[in-house]
Order: C-alpha cells, then structure tokens, then sequence
C-alpha cells in the first residue's frame, strides 16, 4: 500500500537535510516540495510503503539539524489528497523544464 510522508521545517538547507535523511533510512521516493514565506518555511513530501514512509518521517524528526514544525505520514491517502501533491509535483516539473540547461558539476558527485 502506497502511502505519503510530509515533514514542514524552516530553511530549505534543513529540507534537503531532511529529504536525503528519509531517503538514506527507507525506500521512499520524494515526490515534490513547496515553499513558503521565501523558503522560510518548507514541506517535502515523499511515498512509499506505509512502513518505510514512517520510518523515514521518524529518522527526519530525530536527526534533523532544525526541529521540524510538523510532520505526517498518510496511510492509503484519499484521491484529492494525492492530486494535490501530484499538482505541487507537476510544478516543480513545468518549473525544472523552464530553467535554464544546469550545469554538470551535480553529476560529477
């Protein structure tokens, strides 16, 4: 069964601390993020089975460098809930094809 993590923490830098932490501790996949009040404040979502998205909800809380505001892990989410994050998802996807070609320096780590 598919299910959604959610973590909200201040700071993008504490954000991609916490996705690489959930994605370290489990097998989930991250499947978008929204940032709020200039990144100041920031929520990562990411998917998987029910188990592994609150193991990795669970090792973002503990190991975080900055105390998360909220978190939650959504068992078996309802249709609207998954269409709000695959519209959040498509974003951030429209946003990437956009952008200017990035650069090979990210490949090379």
């Amino acid at each position: 069964m598919k299910s959604l993590g959610l973590i909200e923490v201040e700071s993008v830098a504490a954000a991609v601390d916490c996705l690489d932490l959930m994605c370290k501790a489990a097998d989930v996949q991250f499947v978008t993020w929204e940032r709020k009040l200039g990144g100041r404040l920031v929520t990562v979502i990411v998917t998987g089975q029910v188990s592994a998205v609150k193991a990795a909800v669970e090792a973002a809380a503990n190991g975080a460098i900055k105390e998360l505001a909220a978190y939650a892990v959504i068992a078996s989410p309802h249709e609207e809930t998954l269409r709000m994050a695959k519209l959040s998802a498509s974003r951030l996807l429209k946003k990437q094809k956009t952008a200017p070609k990035e650069d090979k320096s990210l490949q090379e780590v």
